[in-house]
Protein backbone atom coordinates (compact mmCIF):
# COMPACT_ATOMS: atom_id res chain seq x y z
CA UNK A 1 0.00 0.00 0.00
CA UNK A 2 1.14 3.68 -1.06
CA UNK A 3 -0.08 6.42 1.11
CA UNK A 4 1.05 9.64 -0.83
CA UNK A 5 -0.04 13.25 0.37
CA UNK A 6 0.30 16.17 -2.29
CA UNK A 7 2.99 14.19 -4.00
CA UNK A 8 3.65 16.68 -5.96
CA UNK A 9 2.70 19.64 -4.18
CA UNK A 10 6.26 21.08 -3.76
CA UNK A 11 7.48 20.49 -7.14
CA UNK A 12 8.62 21.85 -10.31
CA UNK A 13 5.38 20.98 -12.91
CA UNK A 14 8.30 18.31 -14.86
CA UNK A 15 9.42 16.69 -11.82
CA UNK A 16 5.92 16.33 -10.52
CA UNK A 17 5.27 14.70 -13.76
CA UNK A 18 8.16 12.51 -13.11
CA UNK A 19 6.41 11.32 -9.67
CA UNK A 20 2.98 10.95 -10.70
CA UNK A 21 4.19 8.65 -13.64
CA UNK A 22 6.49 6.71 -10.88
CA UNK A 23 3.22 6.54 -8.29
CA UNK A 24 0.92 5.20 -11.42
CA UNK A 25 3.26 2.54 -12.59
CA UNK A 26 3.73 1.33 -8.72
CA UNK A 27 -0.26 1.33 -8.99
CA UNK A 28 -0.72 -0.63 -11.98
CA UNK A 29 1.03 -4.19 -9.99
CA UNK A 30 -1.51 -6.87 -9.58
CA UNK A 31 -1.34 -6.45 -5.81
CA UNK A 32 -0.96 -2.75 -5.47
CA UNK A 33 -3.09 -0.34 -3.48
CA UNK A 34 -2.79 3.63 -3.83
CA UNK A 35 -4.07 6.38 -2.31
CA UNK A 36 -3.38 9.88 -3.03
CA UNK A 37 -4.70 12.75 -1.05
CA UNK A 38 -4.39 15.92 -2.96
CA UNK A 39 -6.15 19.48 -3.41
CA UNK A 40 -5.40 19.74 -6.82
CA UNK A 41 -8.24 18.46 -8.87
CA UNK A 42 -6.52 17.75 -11.82
CA UNK A 43 -4.43 14.60 -10.53
CA UNK A 44 -8.01 13.38 -9.67
CA UNK A 45 -7.84 12.40 -13.71
CA UNK A 46 -5.83 9.92 -13.19
CA UNK A 47 -7.42 7.98 -10.45
CA UNK A 48 -10.02 4.99 -10.92
CA UNK A 49 -12.09 6.58 -8.44
CA UNK A 50 -11.82 9.75 -6.29
CA UNK A 51 -13.27 10.13 -2.75
CA UNK A 52 -14.10 13.51 -2.11
CA UNK A 53 -13.93 14.65 1.86
CA UNK A 54 -15.70 18.07 3.22
CA UNK A 55 -14.94 19.04 6.94
CA UNK A 56 -13.52 15.49 7.67
CA UNK A 57 -16.67 13.07 6.17
CA UNK A 58 -16.58 11.39 3.39
CA UNK A 59 -18.69 12.54 0.45
CA UNK A 60 -19.29 11.53 -3.04
CA UNK A 61 -17.07 8.54 -4.73
CA UNK A 62 -16.97 8.61 -8.27
CA UNK A 63 -15.98 5.89 -10.79
CA UNK A 64 -13.35 7.62 -13.61
CA UNK A 65 -13.86 5.78 -16.73
CA UNK A 66 -11.74 8.05 -18.43
CA UNK A 67 -8.37 8.10 -17.07
CA UNK A 68 -5.26 10.11 -17.87
CA UNK A 69 -1.96 9.58 -17.87
CA UNK A 70 0.35 12.44 -16.15
CA UNK A 71 1.24 14.02 -19.35
CA UNK A 72 -1.94 14.10 -20.56
CA UNK A 73 -2.96 16.04 -17.26
CA UNK A 74 -0.27 18.17 -17.35
CA UNK A 75 -0.99 19.09 -20.94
Amino acid sequence: MLLCEEPAGALDSETGVVVLEAIERVNREPSAVTAVMTCNADIAGMADRVVHMSNGLMGTVEVNKTRKSPRELHG
